[in-house]
């Protein structure tokens, strides 16, 4: 079979970040170790394959730098990955953990420092963007922005950027995404009430409104009257600039789909309302990080084609991702959130509250359903890059896992932001 598609694919990764690709080596960590899960054969139909010549498979198997778990099929059986994820359960400092310490039993992959050079470079220009391009935020809250890190979160989730330039696409949208969070939804002055409405004002800053020549003025002045909608706007041009087509409407598609996540939130928060776990997770699928991971081939200079994204186990593998890191959120700001007025839903809360346990219980719970979903994900992440041997897939798939790590490295590293609770 021979389609111009098959035969752009075929033709690898092009781009500034194709020869930049630098991974460093996982650093293991005793106690915390990737299992091997017993789990029956996946049929291979369940993965479309286009013809690959046999020295390109040859090539994407040795690519180094990429977990491959012990495990090359699908799924993982929950009470397995659970059982298999229990043994990590000391922090480094011994017992008790520490400022800094991982959350103990939580099952995750260190990474090494970020480049301090990088940081410093990306740390310098995103403030100037936010501060004086965008006047994201007024002096007094400069604090809580630098104290976020994005410079150093960045960094960290992108090891194969080429250039601080590719970085800041991940760090404007980024710092947008916190703004219209904080802004719109909690921290600084957000409410529910009315949130639809801003909500989908401000996605039109990344989905433009097309409309009449009598009309499009005043849409147009719209985007400049609050600092959220600055933010998006001008993050959505630099991207759209660096990206492609398929890639900008990739972006503005997963956009859709957080803004849909917050609004479900809102709505519990308006009628006091505690979700069941499955209803929390469900939210969660949508009010996550995917937005970051999915950008991670337009940072490092390349694109996952289309049809290769569009896989329903590529879908899957991104889908386990961002709900794993999503959940390292729920856990790591666990003190901050509980520390804020009324009832703040997160993993561990909303299982103490329908489940009937103690606070410790709930908490302890959320970091097994957090193990399950990583084993999960790194299982069928090994599955698709090895039933999938197109150069693109392995490198798409070592990008959201570098996310992975660098996102739960950035959480557990921030101080500023993030305690522990005393259940050890």
């Amino acid at each position: 079979m021979s389609t111009p598609a098959i035969d752009r694919i075929l033709r690898g990764p092009s781009g500034l970040g194709t020869s930049g690709l630098q991974f460093r080596p996982q650093v293991s960590v005793p106690g915390v170790e990737a299992p091997e899960v017993p789990v029956p054969e996946a049929p291979a139909s369940e993965v479309p394959v286009p013809e690959v010549p046999e020295a390109a498979t040859e090539v994407t198997a040795a690519t180094p730098g990429f977990r491959l778990p012990p495990v090359h099929v699908l799924p993982v059986p929950p009470a397995a990955a659970a059982a298999a994820a229990s043994p990590a359960a000391e922090a480094p400092s011994g017992g008790k953990p520490k400022a800094g310490d991982p959350i103990p039993g939580l099952y995750h992959h260190p990474i090494a420092e970020p480049d301090p050079v990088r940081v410093e470079a990306l740390s310098a220009e995103i403030k100037v963007w936010a501060m004086e391009e965008v006047e994201l935020y007024p002096p007094d809250w400069e604090k809580d922005f630098d104290g976020f890190s994005t410079g150093r979160y960045m960094v960290a989730c992108h090891p194969d950027a080429p250039s601080v330039d590719h970085l800041m696409l991940a760090a404007r949208l980024m710092v947008a995404e916190n703004a219209v969070d904080d802004c719109y939804c909690e921290d600084l002055g957000g409410s529910p009430i009315g949130l639809g409405s801003r909500l989908l004002l401000a996605h039109t800053a990344l989905d433009p409104l097309h409309t009449t020549t009598e009309y499009h003025p005043d849409w147009e002045a719209s985007l400049s009257s609050d600092a959220p909608r600055r933010a998006y706007r001008s993050a959505m041009e630099y991207f759209t600039r660096a990206a492609t087509p398929s890639q900008s409407d990739r972006f503005r598609h997963d956009m859709a789909r957080l803004h849909l996540g917050y609004l479900a939130e809102a709505a519990w928060d308006q009628a006091d309302h505690v979700p069941e776990v499955w209803e929390y997770l469900a939210m969660r699928q949508f009010n996550n990080f995917r937005p970051c991971p999915t950008i991670t081939d337009t940072v490092g200079g390349y694109e996952l084609p289309a049809e290769l994204h569009a896989l329903p186990a590529m879908q899957r593998v991104i889908a386990l991702a961002s709900n794993a890191t999503t959940i390292v959120n729920d856990l790591y700001s666990y003190m901050k959130e509980l520390a804020s007025p009324g009832l703040h839903l997160n993993l561990p809360v909303v299982i103490s509250e329908r489940e009937g346990v103690s606070r410790k219980e709930g908490y302890l719970k959320a970091v097994e359903v957090h193990n399950e979903l990583m084993l999960a994900f790194e299982a069928e992440a090994a599955a698709l890059a090895l039933s999938c041997p197109v150069p693109a897939v392995p490198r798409f798939l070592r990008g959201v896992a570098a996310w992975v790590d660098g996102n739960h490295y950035w959480h557990q590293t921030n101080t500023y932001r993030y305690t522990l609770p005393d259940f050890w």
